[in-house]
């Protein structure tokens, strides 16, 4: 039987920042002044790292695999813009609603994944995200269907800071926001339910036996996880100063898994740094063979499967031991 004082002092060392990670951080945070012509590329990882760690919180905590989790991104994106375009400019008002429509989406979408099998749930929560793109499709008086919409113009950052051309005070804004969530998400995780969604996760039979109301913490992670994605889904509106359908593409939950197959789920590190290294290495392909790209990803993708994530990138597994979750 298990010690409740062990187990609880293994989930408050999960919440301790390890000595790397005020480094990484600064490091990333600095980046936009270090490297002032990738700022936007830095915008752009800051955001799918923060869809990726959303994705994980259900992928790697609680065992559900998702094809439809661009429905969320699409729900803040589409919501934030919106909000810019015809109540309020304020980024992080629009922020707040982008993150309160995908929340609420989530919790309705969350009785869908509640019952049924692995294969089952792939098809509802991909059938889920092409229910809404065909709706913002045909809203197009509203949503500028496949135009998109535009002409979206967010105001400064706490009344100060304006979106420049240069892109650094989007790539701020989306760590800023990315630092927050990921340190929210990660108490969520080291939290007594998370606990339970990881018992889920490791056999649902048995969590059930003793007591655990699955049923309900599914729903509730999967809420979260909205939340998160719709927060993505604001970010990248706001910062490109459009949104259109892509949001909802396949694609984009495809990418996402593609993003923790690199990176590694159940661990929300594995999200961002699945994203620096597919986002950096979806760039650099397809400004070095613009017509071969995604062949080579492919292989990059196949062979990192075959020969596997730890072999090729053994130098560095030290980083993992010990990890924080």
């Amino acid at each position: 039987m298990s010690d409740p004082t062990s187990a609880q002092q293994s989930l408050l060392a999960g919440r301790r920042w390890r000595a790397w990670e005020p480094l990484l951080w600064l490091a990333a945070f600095a980046s936009p002044v270090l490297l002032p012509s990738h700022a936007f590329i830095v915008n752009e990882i800051a955001i799918v790292a923060l869809f990726a760690v959303s994705l994980d919180l259900v992928l790697g905590y609680t065992g559900i695999v998702s094809l439809g989790h661009a429905a969320f991104l699409g729900m803040g994106a589409y919501s934030a813009a919106l909000f810019a375009k015809y109540v309020m400019p304020d980024p992080l008002v629009g922020l707040a609603v982008g993150i309160a429509t995908a929340t609420v989406l989530g919790a309705i979408a969350s009785v869908t994944i509640q019952r049924g099998t692995d294969l089952t749930r792939l098809m509802v929560t991909l059938g889920f995200a092409l229910i809404l793109l065909e709706l913002a499709n045909k809203l197009d008086w509203l949503t500028g269907g496949s135009d998109g919409l535009q002409g979206v113009v967010m105001g400064p950052v706490l009344g100060r800071f304006e979106f420049d051309l240069s892109g650094r005070t989007a790539a701020w804004y989306s760590m800023t926001v990315l630092l927050i969530l990921f340190f929210l998400a990660r108490r969520f995780v080291n939290s007594p339910l998370g606990a339970t969604l990881k018992a889920i996760r490791d056999n649902r039979l048995r969590a059930m036996a003793i007591g655990i109301p699955v049923g309900s913490r599914l729903a509730v992670a999967y809420t979260v996880a909205a939340a998160i994605a719709g927060a993505a889904g604001a970010l990248m509106a706001q910062t490109s100063g459009f949104a259109s359908l892509d949001v909802f593409e396949f694609h984009r939950s495809a990418d996402v898994l593609l993003m923790l197959v690199v990176g590694g789920t159940g661990w929300l590190y594995g999200g961002v740094a699945g994203a620096i290294v597919f986002t950096l290495l979806q760039d650099t392909l397809s400004s070095v063979t613009p017509q071969y790209w995604t062949f080579w990803l492919g292989l990059f993708l196949v062979v990192l499967v075959r020969v596997g994530r730890d072999r090729l990138i053994r130098p560095w597994t030290w980083w993992r031991r010990g990890r924080p979750s």
